[in-house]
């Protein structure tokens, strides 16, 4: 290889390493698909699921997501959070057994999914506290 190659595929190598978007490393875990259905997913004792999907709306809010869109029927919220990267999340909000809720969360940045524990912890820390609240009737 020529000397006038080896810069050309490293000036090029540079380049597209300057177009790569910013993908925070922990983005991916090391866990199976089971591991982190159960990292995604947490149940409630309540069955009113309208009042599930507020605490969940605000708390989207409250962690600076942006309501993309919501539906009821379905229970289905899907947020996008601008920082130094996109990230969308959509919630899942499906009425578990006779007394339990259950609420998914799946994130992604770009087209790769966080399978990253804190994410997920991070979101239910802020919804435990908002439906703790909630079913206390605290404004």
């Amino acid at each position: 290889m020529s000397r006038f190659q080896q810069l050309t595929a490293l000036a090029s190598l540079i380049l597209l390493g300057g177009c790569a978007s910013t993908i925070p490393a922990n983005v991916a875990g090391a866990g199976t698909q089971l591991e982190t259905r159960q990292i995604q997913t947490r149940q409630y004792d309540t069955l009113d699921k309208a009042m599930t999907m507020r605490s969940v709306i605000a708390t989207l809010q409250d962690l600076g997501f942006t309501i993309d869109q919501a539906d009821a029927e379905l229970g289905t919220i899907t947020a996008t959070r601008l920082h130094d990267y996109t990230m969308r999340m959509t919630v899942t909000v499906l009425q578990r057994d006779a007394s339990q809720i259950s609420v998914r969360a799946n994130a992604r940045i770009g087209e790769n999914a966080v399978t990253d524990a804190a994410t997920y912890q991070d979101f239910f820390v802020v919804l435990d506290k908002a439906m703790f609240l909630t079913l206390q009737n605290v404004d």
